[in-house]
């Protein structure tokens, strides 16, 4: 998840949540949360149609605004935080929402992992399915290509010969 967006799940602003990282920096590894490299960020920022309308006032449009510079570029690249790094940062930001939202962003984390499981195994018996039923359904073409090629050959002509 992108530094911003659990700031904003957090109810505190995105620089507070890097002040609280950088401060703790020895529990963030590199496989708990890393940086995006500015192209990377460009295609992230790339992905999110921010709204010309004036009249809309939706938290993804404020969020997308302040986490821009006035030369259209993102002032901080900004970090990425995997499931490990989500659960680490309950306890460096020590606050009741914090500890309510990490427990919700943990669920989450397990369904989704349930959820993959289950679709790995949907698509294994889906592939023994083929293996199995390739060869019968091959077999079935070649006879009816077969079928097809000698009837071609015995076929009378209807029609008009000039």
């Amino acid at each position: 998840m992108i530094d911003r967006d659990l700031a904003a799940l957090y109810g505190v602003p995105t620089s507070r949540l890097n002040e609280q990282v950088k401060r703790n920096i020895k529990r963030f590894p590199v496989d708990f949360m890393f940086q995006l490299t500015k192209t990377e960020a460009d295609v992230l920022m790339s992905q999110f149609a921010i709204s010309n309308n004036k009249n809309s006032k939706s938290k993804l449009n404020k969020m997308l605004q302040n986490a821009t510079s006035k030369r259209g570029g993102t002032r901080k690249l900004p970090y990425v935080f995997t499931e490990q790094g989500v659960a680490m940062l309950s306890s460096v930001l020590n606050s009741e929402k914090a500890i309510l939202v990490n427990i919700a962003i943990m669920r989450t984390f397990v369904n989704i992992r349930k959820f993959v499981s289950s679709y790995e195994g949907l698509t294994i018996k889906i592939a023994e399915l083929e293996k199995k039923y390739d060869k019968k359904i091959g077999r079935v073409f070649e006879i009816l290509d077969r079928l097809t090629k000698t009837e071609d050959k015995n076929k009378l002509e209807i029609g008009f010969k000039g």
